[in-house]
């Protein structure tokens, strides 16, 4: 089934195409940073030929558009369209209207940091919202559909790719400080798709797992499910408690299992993301928000 484009999509994938392209204008292009995928590629032709990676990044990508927008599916293929076009007319706009200036060639590292910071973020916020900037995407979905290739390793192979050709014009001294960059912009990338409500998952094997899960639902407001399980050891069936809280709940969950049963086995497990009541949902099911 076919879902509607949803305009919350669209409004978030612009937000994160105009924060990537500000930082691309003003702390890669700005100190003669490279970059992964198409956007590197656009920068090296910038480097080298001085041709705008407002118009290369189209010219890269229209013919992806007519291969891939099968591959992709409707929805994708449009949030795609939008996110490659917003990029080439943010990066036009920056390039020409200077709205901001931060001199940092005194200071690559921090540099290096905004760099992978902006794209980072920006990039986030488009992935979440459902879109791409097209380029190595659609080229790792096409070769993971025809021919079973890892996209992961796909966008990395391409990736090292692009960087050791951007050699062409970058000094040592500015091929680490992109390999700085680049590593930034993928730890925030993971940081935002990990989610909006992360938290701690318990489990909780106790011969009391009822009680602790009502005294939970008393005192904290959490729901936890009782699932059957059977000691290796000793053969015997044993009720195993799952519950899921956030982070600073968790000092109240743990004096909660120990005033009940001292003697019971916990693990505990980061949550990376969460969905349902209590979470992104309040008690008449109805969502809370992204």
């Amino acid at each position: 089934m076919v879902t509607k484009i949803q305009f919350k999509h669209v409004f978030f994938i612009l937000i994160g195409t105009a924060i990537m392209s500000f930082g691309l204008v003003y702390f890669n292009m700005e100190n003669n940073l490279a970059d992964g995928g198409f956007t590197g590629i656009t920068l090296i032709l910038y480097f080298i030929f001085n041709i705008d990676p407002a118009y290369s990044n189209l010219i890269l990508n229209v013919p992806l558009f007519f291969i891939g927008w099968k591959v992709l599916g409707r929805n994708a293929f449009i949030y795609t369209l939008i996110g490659t076009v917003a990029i080439s007319v943010f990066l036009w706009l920056f390039q020409r209207y200077k709205f901001f200036a931060m001199p940092l060639d005194d200071d690559m590292t921090l540099a290096a940091l905004f760099a992978g910071v902006f794209i980072g973020v920006g990039l986030g916020i488009v992935f979440r919202f459902g879109g791409t900037t097209g380029g190595v995407d659609i080229i790792a979905k096409l070769g993971f559909k025809y021919y079973g290739w890892s996209i992961g390793r796909t966008m990395f192979v391409f990736d090292a790719v692009v960087i050791t050709s951007s050699l062409v014009y970058l000094n040592y001294r500015e091929a680490m400080y992109t390999l700085l960059a680049v590593f930034v912009a993928a730890k925030v990338i993971d940081f935002m798709q990990q989610g909006a409500y992360s938290g701690k998952a318990a489990m909780i094997v106790s011969d009391n797992a009822p009680k602790i899960a009502s005294t939970i639902l008393q005192e904290m407001d959490r729901g936890a499910t009782i699932l059957k399980g059977r000691g290796t050891f000793t053969g015997a069936d044993r009720e195993v408690l799952y519950c899921v809280v956030s982070r600073n709940e968790m000092v109240r969950l743990k004096n909660i299992i120990v005033k009940v049963d001292p003697h019971a086995f916990v693990t505990l497990a980061d949550v990376n993301d969460v969905m349902g009541e209590g979470f992104t949902l309040d008690e008449n099911k109805n969502p809370l928000g992204v």
